[in-house]
């Protein structure tokens, strides 16, 4: 839905989302940090160099898109769809500088998810950004792709206030067995994003930008920034 020449017609419909999504990342661009990380949900848990790369031509469009902003496609095409949605974001926006990426499995535990975000920013003198991608729930509704659910609202509502009011608590509350069921692929990568927030040890503000659901599949689109400006936002 994102990538204009894959969402057919509505393309236009989803004009908000893309400028939503291109103004985030000019906010976290504009910070100028050392490296970006993309984080997202994928079939294993895996830790993705610049060189990784996945194709576009699955979904209908013969593109390859690497994760780092110019080194050459190496090994098979197996970057998992929301690390290469991020990385085409990136891209488009003529992001430069170190990039690096983090897919988490869907059925990644609470812990295993902190102990992931508690290692995304190993270095104490890197300043790191995170491009956090994945979707809300699918079962908004009888037309959504997982049909309807009552509980897929007000889940989806709890994760817009978590995203707008930076709660980290709130988002690692987020049950597992839940998400599984209302198919929302984004819960391991958001917990993995409060445990890095967590670890930082300094409050943060968040701005919800975008919260819809189209088709009846749950977007958001928000920025986290440290109060005091001495950190890079995620």
């Amino acid at each position: 839905m994102i990538i204009p020449e894959l969402a057919g017609a509505a393309a236009r419909e989803l004009d908000g989302l893309r400028t939503a999504c291109a103004d985030v990342i000019g906010r976290l661009l504009a910070t100028g940090p050392d490296t970006i990380l993309v984080l997202g949900p994928g079939a294993g848990t895996v830790r993705h160099g610049e060189s990784d790369h996945g194709s576009l031509r699955p979904y209908g469009l013969d593109r390859v898109v690497s994760l780092g902003a110019a080194g050459t496609p190496v090994g098979p095409a197996d970057l998992p769809l929301s690390l290469l949605v991020g990385a085409w974001l990136l891209h488009r926006a003529g992001a430069r500088g170190r990039r690096g990426g983090q897919s988490i499995a869907p059925d990644a535990s609470v812990d295993e998810c902190r102990r992931i975000g508690g290692d995304l920013t190993e270095e104490p003198d890197d300043r790191v950004a995170l491009l956090v991608m994945g979707d809300g729930s699918a079962c908004r509704g009888e037309r959504s792709p997982g049909y309807d659910d009552p509980a897929a609202e007000p889940y989806d509502d709890a994760v817009a206030a978590a995203l707008a009011g930076a709660d980290a608590t709130a988002l690692l509350g987020l049950d597992p067995e839940l998400s599984a069921r209302l198919r929302v692929t984004g819960r391991t990568a958001w917990q993995a994003l409060a445990a890095a927030v967590a670890r930082t040890g300094v409050p943060w503000q968040g701005d919800l930008s975008y919260y819809a659901a189209p088709y009846g599949v749950s977007y958001f689109v928000a920025n986290w920034t440290p109060v005091r400006s001495d950190r890079v936002p995620g």
